[in-house]
Parts: structure tokens; sequence; C-alpha cells
């Protein structure tokens, strides 16, 4: 056995030991620490015999039973009551406030250190030889100490650093992956934003070129129309060339005839004058002239026979009775409309309306082929009229408001008479679909326009069409006479308006600035202002002594379909694609919407005195302002 003096130092190098082991065996110690607490020591008997001979005192066994004869009830009870106390603390698992952990000795460590590592028959040698070195007085404990809690801690603490390498190492690869997915969302934003920079660099080009094409186009209007001109001039000039020419032959010819009759004369030696009778003169070789001529004069009997009830346009109109009502300002302008009274007058859509200019009736046309002559404000049908065979798309009032014409996709246009309600007269020539017409103030003409971009002028009195118009590239929409006059006004899908002389069938003036198609035009009562819509629901005022466009007003992206002025002529209503219908003062230029249609508006319509204003949908009903 080693030297006494030498014992302290050998616990000293043992504790070294145990604590310089490698790394894994101090983890574990200090995991099984943190996990299980302090050990404490177990009670072993020694059954070698010291070198000393040491005895050892044996300890008597006290026995706190009661004895025999001495038990107490009231004892007994109380200690019944405090076992029953105690039972139920443990129930209620009281949790008595943790004290410090006191830092574990030198022998303790080592003790519990051998029990770990199994290692049983070294435990018993040191733990026999150590407390023997106790009771022989060879060792102090307080000079040996305790376990520095700096090991401890820093095994407990290389055991967190593992566990943050660990999590730092799968933050990494998050973060790298995160990493990856940044660079390419980067990429892909790089790439769209070049793709919308493309986008936006070729839009902007594609509007450029718009506007370009647009103004290359309007710069071409002008230039078109001064061609179309040109073209009528040279027609009109190469026909009277053809008629000179004409006239230079039968000229020659009867000169050529005229002197062979006077070489045949020259080889008689007798001259001699006949008369020629006129038999012989009737078949007498003619020359083209007078060929052409007699044609033409048997052709102008024929005619004259033909046509002996054609009426002569007026020369001398009578002023318009509309100027004296605007002085007198008998109307004035109304725009606090409200919605009165709705009638369902057809079964499809309504496609005009109009009132009689003396009377307080209006009548409708619809899709379903049927007129109507209504009474208001009771809206009581007085009169239906059926006879075409396809819609109606325009109807107007004789100037006496006795007759009515009529006109249809059926081609035709056809004159009623109110009092009995029959089809007077029918006018067919149009090859398609007829949209609007007109009565000339005198009565004797009726004016129609159709899909087939041309328009006519029927004389009511021969019962045939005197004149067609033509100059439109596209479907003529609207056809209106000026008031007291023989002017004639026409809109057309070919974005412009034309004004025409009805005696000579001439274009006099063509109006542009629409970009898209026409869909009405008409004048105001006085007549020195036009008004037109078309499809994008542009309103655009002309004044016409200038012929030139006052204002344009947008109240789009809905279509115009139908434009009137009121009696006063300073309110203008305007039916809408959308169901609102536009009210614009001309004073001011505010727009006042009217709200009552559930589906398209197509037609609007003033009362003679301004009290109500009716407007035809597209459901087939009618509504009452007032």
């Amino acid at each position: 056995m080693a030297d006494k003096q030498a014992v302290p130092m050998s616990a000293l190098q043992v504790l070294e030991e145990a604590l310089g082991m490698d790394l894994t065996a101090a983890g574990d110690t200090a995991e099984a620490v943190a996990a299980e607490g302090a050990y404490y020591l177990e009670q072993v008997t020694i059954t070698e015999a010291s070198e000393d001979d040491y005895e050892y005192e044996e300890i008597p066994d006290d026995n706190f039973s009661i004895p025999e004869g001495e038990e107490d009830l009231a004892k007994a009870i109380k200690m019944v009551q405090e076992t029953a106390t105690d039972t139920q603390i443990l129930e209620q698992k009281t949790v008595l406030p943790s004290k410090q952990p006191l830092p574990e000795v030198i022998e303790d460590f080592l003790c519990n250190f051998l029990i770990k590592m199994g290692m049983t028959r070294t435990l018993d040698c040191f733990q026999s030889e150590w407390y023997e070195l106790i009771q022989k007085g060879l060792t102090e404990l307080r000079d040996l100490g305790t376990v520095p809690d700096v090991y401890t801690q820093n095994m407990l603490l290389e055991n967190e650093n593992k566990n943050l390498k660990k999590e730092l190492k799968h933050y990494k690869q998050a973060a790298n992956k995160a990493r990856e997915d940044l660079l390419k969302t980067q990429k892909e934003r790089d790439f769209h934003r070049m793709h919308h920079k493309r986008v936006v660099q070729e839009k902007n080009k594609l509007i450029n070129d718009l506007k370009g094409l647009k103004l290359h186009y309007a710069s071409y209007e002008p230039t078109i129309r001064v061609l179309h001109e040109k073209h009528h001039t040279l027609l009109k000039q190469k026909m009277l060339t053809s008629l000179e020419r004409d006239r230079a032959v039968g000229q020659i010819s009867g000169l050529q005839a005229t002197l062979k009759n006077m070489e045949i004369g020259h080889t008689h030696h007798a001259s001699e004058i006949r008369v020629v009778p006129n038999s012989e003169k009737e078949n007498a070789p003619e020359g083209p002239t007078q060929k052409s001529l007699r044609e033409a004069r048997e052709k102008n009997k024929t005619k004259i026979k033909d046509n002996t009830k054609d009426s002569e346009f007026p020369t001398e109109m009578p002023p318009n009775p509309n100027l004296y009502l605007y002085k007198e300002n008998i109307c004035p302008a109304k725009f606090d409309y409200k919605l009165n009274n709705i009638f369902r007058l057809h079964e499809l859509p309504v496609s005009c309306i109009i009132t009689h200019p003396c009377k307080d009736i209006l009548i409708s046309c619809g899709e379903d082929r049927l007129w109507k002559v209504v009474g208001f404000p009771k809206g009581n049908v007085l009169l239906t009229g059926f006879g075409h065979t396809d819609w109606l798309s325009d109807c107007c009032f004789h100037p006496s408001g006795n007759k009515l014409a009529t006109s249809s996709g059926d081609t035709t246009v056809k004159l009623w008479d109110l009092s009995k309600g029959n089809c007077i007269l029918t006018f067919e020539g149009h090859s398609h679909a007829v949209w609007s017409c007109t009565w000339h103030s005198c009565g004797d003409f009726v004016a129609s326009s159709s899909l087939d971009t041309t328009s006519k002028i029927w004389d009511v009195n021969s019962e045939r069409c005197r004149c067609t118009l033509y100059g439109h590239t596209d479907s003529v929409n609207s056809i209106e006479f000026f008031p007291c006059s023989n002017i004639l006004l026409t809109g057309s899908a070919d974005k412009t308006l034309s004004v025409w002389d009805a005696r000579t069938g001439n274009c006099e003036q063509s109006l542009y600035g629409h970009m898209h198609s026409v869909n009405d035009a008409t004048f105001t009562p006085r007549g020195h202002m036009i008004a037109s819509c078309d499809a994008c629901g542009v309103i655009k005022l002309w004044d016409f002594r200038k012929l030139l466009p006052i204002v344009s007003i947008d109240v789009g992206p809905s279509p115009g379909n139908e434009v009137n002025f009121d009696s006063s002529g300073r309110v203008l209503a305007q039916a809408s694609g959308s169901g609102v219908v536009h009210l614009l003062d001309l004073k001011s230029g505010q727009i006042h919407k009217l709200m009552g249609h559930e589906n398209e508006a197509h037609t609007v319509v003033f009362s003679h005195e301004g009290k109500y204003l009716f407007s035809g949908g597209s459901d087939g009903t009618v509504r009452t302002w007032s």
C-alpha cells in the first residue's frame, strides 16, 4: 500500500486522470449528470480486517413500536390522522421549492464515475482503502475540496456547441437553397421586366403608327373628294365631247352627201330645179346627227306622254315658320324630365317614334312589322298598320299630318292614309333595306336612303322614282329635307355627311370629321345648324351656313342611335346604346342624363310643345318623360 504522506497526492492524481479522459466519456458523464442528477454513496460492509485491528462498535437497534399494554386509543387515532394527512399531501403533489444543488465532492464524483463505468472491483478497492484512510485519520475531506463546476459547465457547453453546429449546418443549407431560389426569382423578374419593356415599346410603336396612319388617311380624304369631283367633271366633259364628236361626224356626213350630189348635178348638162315632195324627203338618207335628234324628239315625246303627272319642285318656298317661333320663345328649354310612364307597344325593339305636328298623338314603328298610332299621355292605341313583310326602320308625317310614309327592311317605302289606315302607294326600287324616309315640305315628294349606298327621290303624283343620288360608298343611314327647301341631308356609314340639291340630284357639299359610321343627322328647327351622331357616341354640331364643324362632344363609347332637337332648338336629345338618353344644353354645354331604359335606347323625340319626351328601346317599350 502507498505511503501515508502520498495518499492525498494520489487522490488528486486519480481525480486528474478521471477528468483527463477522452471527450466522449466526459460528454457522457455530463449528459448522465444532467439527466439523472447527483449520485449518493451506498452502505457497504467491509469483511476484511484492517491492519490496525480496528473494532467497530455495534449500534443498538431502537424499537419505536409501542409495547403491549401501553397502547393508547387517542394516540392511535392521532397517528391515523397524521397518516391520512400525509397521504393527502402526497396526492396533492405539493411542489416544494427546490434547493440550490450543492457541488459534488471529489470522492462522490469518483464513486459515481466508477459505478457508471461498471468498474465494481475498482470501486470496492477504492472504498475499502479510502474509508480505511479516513478511519486512521490520514486524510481530511475538507482539504480535498469539491469538483470545480467549470468542468461540468464545459461539458454542457460542448454538447450545446455540437447542437449549435448541427443547427448552423442546417441553416447554411437552407440559406444556400434560399439564395438559389432568390437568384432564380431575380432572373425571372429581369426576364419579365425586359419582356414588359419590349411589349410597351411595341405598343407605343403601334400607337404611333396608328396615329400616323390616321393622319395619313385624313390627309387623303380631301384629295379623294377632289378626285371624285374631278371624276364627275371629266365624265361630264366626256359626254360633251361625245356629243360634239357625233355632231361633227354628222356634219361631215352631210357635207360629203352634199358634195356627192353636187358632183352628180354637174354631170348633167341641164341644171334643173326640182321641188322634192315630202315623201321623197322622208325616204332620203339621213346622217347620224339627224338620226340622233329624231330619236331624242321621239323619246322626249314618249316621256312627256307617259309622265303627264310629274310634280314640279317649287321655285319659291315659303319662309320657315320656326324662325318666328324661336324669336317668340314660346317653348322654353326644359331639362328636368322624369320618367312618367312605360307603354309596351311592340313585341320586338322599337325603331322609330315621331309626334304629330299638331295633335297629341305619336306613331311608333317596331321590328315586329307594325306601326301604331298612340294617344298621349294615356298611351291608348288608336290605330295599327300592317303591310310590310320585314322590320320597319323609319316613318315620317306628311306636312298636313293626314298621311304617313314608312321605310322597311323589305326594300320598300309605303305611303298610308291615316284616316283609314290603308296603304295607298308602295315605292319599289332599292336593292337592299331602306333605313330612312322623309317628306318634302310641299308634300309631293318623298326621299329615302338605303343600305345599297344610294338615296332616291320619289314623286307621289307620278308614282315613280324621279332621281337617284349616287356618291356615298357605304350604307346611307339617314336622310332629311331641309325645312322649306329643296335641299337634302344624308348621313352614311362611310363617315361623311352630304348635302344634295333635290332638283338636280347633285352633291353640293360633303362634310368630313366623324371617325366612325354616322347613324343619324338632323337640322335644328331654324335650320341654321346640323347635329349628327356616330357609332362611338360622338355628337358633332355643324354650321349649315358655313358648312363647317362647330363642336364635337363624346358621350360614348356606346353608339348614338338617334338625335333630335326640341322645338326651341336649344336642347339636343340623343338615344344611346347604353340605354341612357343624353340631353345637351347648347347654351351652357351641360349634359343631362335620363336613366330609365334597362336595355338599348333606339329612338328619342320631343313633343311639339316640349312638355313631353318619348324614347323607345330594344325591349319593345316606349317611355314617357315629363
